[in-house]
């Protein structure tokens, strides 16, 4: 998905912007945000030091109707030498002439 295909549904679409927050890939992670929510840039080649992801594990993925889902997911990060630390967010995306998109979520 990192290559361009378009993700099949929006769980799909949630694993590989984790994987993209893993490899540092803006580019892909602005270019999979709805236009209506997506910032400007992120900044992360700016984060000093660098969040370590350390896992990913999806609680529920709900298509509310064809166009639009939501996925609950927990990720865990380490930032330098601190305690591990959990991001919990249910997160909303639409799809738009075919195509999926993260539009916004809520974290816990």
């Amino acid at each position: 998905l990192h290559d361009g295909q378009p993700a099949p549904d929006a769980e799909r679409l949630m694993r590989s912007r984790y994987s993209a927050y893993v490899l540092s890939l803006e580019k892909y992670l602005l270019a999979t945000w709805h236009a209506s929510t997506r910032p400007d840039r992120l900044g992360l080649a700016d984060e000093s030091p660098a969040p370590t992801w350390l896992g990913l594990k999806v609680h529920a993925f709900t298509r509310d109707d064809t166009d639009h889902a939501r996925v609950e997911f927990t990720a865990r990060f380490r930032i330098g030498g601190q305690r591990a630390q959990r991001l919990h967010e249910q997160s909303r995306f639409v799809r738009e002439n075919g195509t999926w998109f993260y539009l916004d979520g809520t974290v816990d």
